[in-house]
């Protein structure tokens, strides 16, 4: 194919002349500098290949988030060679699904379509031999730009040319497309004649013969451009960011709602912290509606590593957030793709001629645990980005991936990856990897994945490429669709080895320490709180409603009333351990260790939910509470100076907070009051149950443990501009106060946040969210001794107050129950708890608010019915058939509670149908125990995430200034107790002396 002169170089070793020339020149095709070296193309450097032994033995389980996968070449078919795309690069590659139904007439499967690109380089119209010029600082231009379409059928594994109805687009490179349905929609890019116009170009693929199509859009657009993004958000709207226009490199947004007609192209100003203006970045959409935008080149040609995520609020503003995690590499002119929450790149230039090198050429960004993974481990600072054989570990993989300007596409699980430039030399072969751990975390095969693991039609992809690997398989046949299923827990390796084989003792239990009152402490009555439980139940049982019958106190097990249901349906009763299609917990959890030498931050691993070995050890205490019916809903929006800002501001920090040095609490009583009063109208405008989508995080109890608040918004995410809340809501199950030193540091943040974020952030209400308990347990001392004794007990007055507001309880998707306790004997309907009115004091509730907030479930799984509760008389635990029983009557899934501490910070009851979570590590001071949230993401899917507990400060020979104030909570904790541990073995002395064990 002739060269095009007119396509005008971009020096990049000259960063004053290209920037000259920038300005001066509508039509900057990028050049790079040639490589010493002459490198083959793809066709030819890797076999094609084979199809894995299916009787192999299955390689080990892989601990922590899954690193990149490696790419090997795809021998595809073709019947003639025009139907192969050719070396080229600066192309498109767009992942079209399926049309219609497998076995009916016109189905299609799914395709890849490539479009356009340059076929050439100027004075090397091969563009597959050694470059003409032999000087690196030459630089390469760019010609042969193309309007031809090319199409792989995934199923088949073969390439054809297509030759679609209507006017084409102008041959053009660095252009932009993305699928919108069945559709290919083209934009921007440069070709023989300088900048493409900005039209829209659509090719209809619903039809056996494709059509070009150009869309007419009213009023002004993003304007002739190259080497920008677009991706389809939401499967709504239509993101065009950054480029070149010809002068300057760009960072305006601009969006089209494919929804509303007639067409017209808005420019948007999102809030946050937005990438700077660049060109040669890559993005794309997750499927929830997140854009990821990373890497690309600067006005400085500096090459970027920052991650940059857009989503759209529900009240229609959209807001830049900066990706969590540390980048192996800078890089500009990659390709990048989702799978499920993984975001795959590969590739890239440095500048200068270079390329991105060895692990890092292939790099994820898992959004779901918020760090970045190379081939060989998860990244904590950023790689040399230098290529040398030992870092490569002599893997032809990595060979494969050094490119830059290719196009990447993802199928189901798999990711193919089209020509670039490498070296001076254009490149032809399709690269293939498939994401083992989107595999694993999807529970439903996609419809061609289904269809392509049942039929293998003849000459498609061999083995893992075939969509027919087995373990998909069974996860199809494992659950169907809408299925929650609980996920895994992540972690750092203890000493900072990411080699480090992980065990359950060094995961769980990293450094295990114990305070010389250890067992012996917790193990101590409780009768303070014993005390406060039976007053507070008497009062209740004297308020019975509705018919409410309190079941007879009893030494021994007790039954309900109502005949026990099992959730599965008659035909699976034999298989009592599965949970039914609908919610599953994962197989595996994310944790983060103790931090017991280094920076650990960010280093996160995965552990099997079956090597916990401590679920199951509780330490159980507790308080009881009410609410009431709704008011009309109070839009408020804040001012910059409002106290819910000053508080997020000073507060939210995840990574910087520490605990004050004078305990003087930073809020003055009027603006606490205010906080309380913005907080109280929207807890008011309310459900007393809540009605929630996911995706979602849910917090467990906290109990003023503000540190651990901080730590888990570091490792998992926090909700803030620069966080995550534009595409997550937050849960929280209640004790946020009582036991711990920052009771007010936790309650005032989630208040502010709650009305700063008040469609995004949730709270419902524990049972030390009462006035008669948190008088007891420390919230009333620590406000009084933070503000003085009139200011803080005004301020305990009107913050419990504000409590009896709070709802109590959450459903998300109407499959999952989140409550703080537990159902009790007495709570066999959700319009039961609907029916609560709030605002409700403790002493005022019925039985339903005291098992709602106080019950727990039995010691396992074997112990069925109702028993006594060692947490005062009149209280109870609740067996499995009542929990299968509860989920059965309101076709729900799963019940997540709070209220216990569980030495893993997670816990599984009746047989995966009930956790509990709770989210404060070592409580109080003597538990050691770990602390959990869950996070619930769009499909369903529930991951643990742990944090350990930190190792002990090391103590010095001075007295701190805050000694004294910070000892007053430990003596506080030393007169009451929490229940001990569950699970260890009872000695003689605690049968006959010890509520846990009445």
């Amino acid at each position: 194919m002739d060269e095009d002169s007119s396509m005008l170089p971009d020096n990049d070793q000259d960063r004053d002349s290209r920037n000259h020339d920038e300005a001066q020149s509508p039509l900057p095709m990028e050049r790079e500098a040639t490589h010493d070296e002459s490198s083959p193309s793809d066709s030819g450097s890797v076999p094609a290949v084979s199809t894995p032994d299916q009787s192999q033995e299955q390689p080990p389980q892989v601990v922590g988030p899954r690193c990149a996968p490696t790419y090997s070449v795809v021998d595809a078919l073709m019947d003639k060679k025009e139907d192969g795309p050719g070396p080229r690069c600066g192309h498109t590659l767009t992942a079209v699904p399926a049309v219609g139904d497998e076995g009916t007439p016109g189905y299609i499967g799914p395709r890849l379509v490539l479009f356009g690109g340059a076929t050439a380089l100027e004075g090397n119209s091969g563009g597959t031999g050694t470059p003409t010029s032999a000087t690196p600082s030459a630089g390469i231009r760019l010609a042969g730009a193309t309007a031809d379409v090319h199409c792989y059928d995934v199923l088949s594994n073969k390439w054809t040319r297509l030759t679609p109805f209507g006017e084409p687009p102008t041959p053009r490179a660095a252009h932009v497309a993305t699928a919108v349905g069945t559709m290919v929609v083209i934009q921007g890019g440069i070709g023989p004649a300088g900048l493409s116009a900005e039209d829209l170009h659509v090719l209809d693929l619903t039809q056996q013969r494709p059509r070009w199509h150009r869309v007419v859009v009213q009023g002004p657009g993003p304007g002739p451009r190259y080497g920008h993004v677009m991706a389809l958000v939401g499967q709504r709207y239509l993101m065009a960011i950054g480029g070149n226009d010809g002068k300057r490199p760009l960072a305006d947004v601009w969006a089209l709602d494919t929804a509303a007609k007639p067409y017209e192209w808005r420019k948007l100003e999102p809030e946050g912290e937005g990438p700077p203006p660049c060109m040669y970045a890559t993005a794309s959409a997750r499927s929830d509606g997140l854009l990821l935008l990373c890497g690309g080149r600067d006005a400085n040609s500096v090459p970027l590593a920052s991650a940059y995520g857009l989503a759209k609020h529900r009240d229609g503003r959209w807001e830049w957030a900066i990706a969590p995690g540390v980048s192996p590499s800078a890089r500009y002119q990659h390709a990048a793709v989702f799978v499920n929450a993984r975001l795959h790149v590969s590739g890239g230039a440095l500048g200068g001629g270079r390329m991105v090198e060895d692990s890092s050429s292939v790099a994820v960004l898992d959004t779901a645990a918020g760090v970045w993974c190379d081939t060989k481990s998860v990244v904590t600072s950023p790689r040399t980005g230098r290529y040398s054989a030992d870092a490569a570990g002599g893997d032809a993989s990595v060979e494969l991936t050094r490119r830059c300007r290719h196009a990447a596409a993802a199928v189901g699980d798999l990711i193919f990856i089209y020509g670039g430039l490498r070296g001076g030399v254009l490149l032809d072969g399709l690269l293939v990897a498939e994401d083992l751990a989107a595999a694993e975390t999807t529970y439903a095969a996609s419809h061609a994945a289904a269809a392509a693991a049942t039929n293998s039609p003849p000459g498609r992809l061999p083995g893992r490429y075939g969509f027919s690997d087995e373990r998909n398989k069974e996860l199809s046949d494992s659950a169907a669709d809408g299925a929650v299923v609980l996920g895994s827990p992540v972690a750092p390796p203890v000493n900072g080895d990411m080699y480090t084989d992980i065990s359950s003792e060094n995961a769980v239990h990293p450094g295990t320490r114990r305070t010389s009152k250890g067992e012996e402490y917790l193990v101590e009555a409780s009768a303070a709180e014993a005390e406060a439980i039976s007053a507070t139940l008497a009062a209740a049982k004297a308020r019975q409603v509705n018919g409410e019958v309190e079941l007879p106190d009893s030494g021994g097990e007790t039954s309900p009333t109502t005949p026990t249901f099992s959730l599965l349906k008659p035909d699976s009763i034999g298989s009592i351990g599965v949970i039914p299609a609908g919610i599953r917990l994962h197989h595996r959890a994310v944790v983060v260790a103790a931090e017991t030498g280094g920076a650990l931050g960010g280093m996160v691993r995965q552990l099997s939910i079956d090597q916990f070995e401590n679920e199951g050890r509780r330490v159980s205490y507790g308080t009881p509470e009410s609410a009431t019916a709704a008011r009309k809903l109070l839009d408020r929006q804040m001012s910059i100076n409002s106290v819910p800002k000053k508080v997020i501001a000073h507060l939210l920090k995840p990574r910087g907070w520490k605990p004050p040095v004078r305990r003087q609490f930073f809020l003055d009583c009027n603006e606490i009051a205010d906080l309380c009063d913005s907080a109280e109208r929207i807890f008011s405008s309310e459900p007393t149950v809540l009605q929630l989508k996911a995706p979602i995080k849910i917090f467990g109890d906290l109990h003023g443990q503000f540190g651990d608040l901080m730590r888990l918004f570091d490792e998992y995410g926090s909700p803030s501009t620069a966080g995550d809340i534009s595409y997550i809501d937050y849960l929280f199950l209640g004790d946020y106060v009582d036991r711990g030193q920052h009771s007010l540091e936790v309650i005032c943040l989630l208040l502010a946040l709650k009305v700063e974020y008040q469609h995004n952030v949730h709270l419902i209400r524990g049972n030390h969210e009462a006035a008669d308990i948190n008088a007891l347990f420390g919230f009333r001392i620590e406000c009084i001794e933070r503000m003085g004794e009139r200011d803080g007990i005004w301020v305990w007055h009107r913050i419990n107050r504000l409590f009896n507001w709070l709802p109590l309880a959450a459903s998300i998707e109407k499959k999952i129950i989140c409550m703080h306790g537990g159902i009790g004997r007495s709570i066999n309907h959700v319009e039961q708890i609907e029916n609560i009115q709030r605002p409700i004091t403790m002493d005022a509730g019925s039985i339903v608010l005291m098992d709602l907030l106080w019950s727990d479930p039995t010691e396992n799984d074997s112990v069925e019915g109702l028993r006594p509760n060692a947490r005062g008389p009149g209280l109870v635990t609740f067996g499995p058939d009542r929990v299968m029983e509860f989920c059965n009557n309101n076709d729900l899934q799963l019940i997540v509670r709070a209220h216990e501490c569980v030495m893993d910070g997670f816990e599984r009851f009746a047989q995966g149908h009930l956790i509990t979570l709770f989210s404060a590590t070592n409580y109080c001071g003597t538990a050691n125990n770990a602390g959990a949230i869950l996070v619930l993401g769009r499909d369903l899917v529930v991951v643990p995430k742990l944090i350990h507990p930190l190792p002990p400060a090391i103590s010095s020979t001075e007295t701190p200034e805050g000694h004294t104030e910070d000892t007053w909570m430990q003596e506080l904790n030393a007169n009451r107790p929490a229940t001990p541990t569950r699970g260890r073995p009872q000695t003689t002395n605690e049968k006959g002396g010890s509520l846990a064990w009445m």
